[in-house]
């Protein structure tokens, strides 16, 4: 197994100012964290983005400006023995958004809750306004100092 588990993360704002973020139940615990995942060998970072909103929202997306690349140590919240490198853009979407956007956190239907018996994840999406856009409304440290740089900057 590798040491280091990179991760590929969207930025997405829409036309009112808000932020796409997604609020997951994975291993009992709850994240609100951004759109994508990790990289797969054979693809760049664009690609595995692209890869990622097609696959979690059949999304097809353009990626945009680089954001930010870790430039902490960062160990993963899964696995111990591996170290985070996480990579974000700003994405776009090419078409307006099909799956269902919650105005909730973490309002999963029954359906995706019976599917985290199979899967012992589930996911669902909503948009976060600027002005509530803070370090606090997501759960990852690193989202956390990326929402933190896109405060300061915009």
């Amino acid at each position: 197994m590798s040491k280091f588990n990179v991760r590929v993360y969207g930025i997405l704002l829409n036309e009112h100012k808000q932020v796409l973020v997604s609020d997951e139940y994975i291993r009992g615990e709850y994240y609100t964290k951004f759109p994508g995942g990790g990289l797969e060998f054979g693809e760049g970072t664009r690609e595995c983005l692209q890869r990622e909103f097609k696959e979690e929202m059949n999304l097809d997306v353009s990626i945009e400006d680089h954001i930010y690349t870790t430039d902490i140590f960062q160990m993963s919240a899964f696995t111990v023995e591996q170290q985070i490198i996480a990579i974000y853009y700003f994405a776009n979407a090419l078409h307006p958004i099909t799956v269902p956007i919650r105005t909730a956190a973490f309002d999963f239907d029954e359906q995706q809750l019976q599917l985290y018996e199979q899967t012992k994840q589930i996911e669902t999406f909503r948009f976060i306004d600027w002005k509530n856009f803070t370090a606090d409304a997501i759960t990852l440290p690193i989202d956390k100092i990326v929402t933190s740089l896109l405060r300061e900057k915009y």
